[in-house]
């Protein structure tokens, strides 16, 4: 017979549970967020929705284990939810490092183009404290000791139409990827000669500019011939 005590604690376990699943859901959401991210020479949109929801889930996360341990629960069942903890943060911390060393190598790049909307307003204030210190730095070390037509950190002189000296990301990078939808044969030169069927579950590796050309493409082929990556 079930007793009042195991009645009360049952929701509570389930609560638990669910809070596990959907967790788990997430953390599979993140991995692939983080997986882009490293994999992309740019930086991509930041996944604001997602990092909070893991932010949140982490605390509660935080706050069962310490329930269990205080509790006195199976040590085994407390490690295995330290071990999700652990694996949750691991890849959070990671995710948001990865972003600000793109940052910092593209700072000017990206302030100047659309790269600048896919930032976080955290990431916004980072990237201003991060060119404003480094424009005092070269302009005191570097810059006013310099003629005053190439005093500038983003040109090679005056003359210059482009800004020719900051960095941009390397679009040509060869990346690996995995096709979630079919979208059937795309050839891999202007010639046609060579051919990849790109079915669901494919492995290819491909530039990234080309990677991101064939996702317009796919964007605006037929449903049945597949979808976006």
């Amino acid at each position: 017979m079930t007793t009042a005590s195991e009645d009360e604690s049952a929701p509570s376990r389930i609560d638990e549970e669910d809070e596990s699943l959907k967790l788990e859901s997430d953390v599979e959401l993140l991995k692939r967020a983080w997986q882009n991210e490293k994999g992309a020479p740019e930086i991509l949109e930041y996944q604001s929705a997602l990092v909070r929801r893991t932010s949140q889930q982490i605390h509660l996360m935080e706050d069962l284990i310490e329930e269990l341990t205080k509790r006195g629960d199976d040590p085994l069942i407390v490690s295995i939810y330290q071990m999700d903890l652990d694996r949750t943060q691991f890849l959070l911390r990671s995710y948001l490092r990865i972003r600000l060393q793109k940052i910092e190598a593209a700072m000017l790049h990206v302030a100047k183009t659309d790269l600048w909307n896919r930032l976080s307003r955290q990431e916004h204030n980072f990237a201003q404290r991060c060119i404003e210190d480094m424009g005092s730095h070269m302009d005191e070390s570097v810059l006013s000791k310099l003629p005053s037509g190439y005093q500038s950190n983003l040109k090679q002189s005056n003359a210059s139409d482009e800004d020719d000296m900051v960095p941009e990301p390397n679009l040509n990078t060869f990346v690996f990827c995995k096709r979630q939808n079919s979208i059937g044969a795309i050839p891999l030169d202007d010639s046609g000669d060579e051919i990849v069927d790109l079915v669901a579950g494919t492995h290819v590796c491909f530039s990234y500019i080309f990677g991101l050309l064939l996702h317009v493409c796919a964007l605006f082929s037929k449903p049945e011939d597949g979808g976006h990556c």
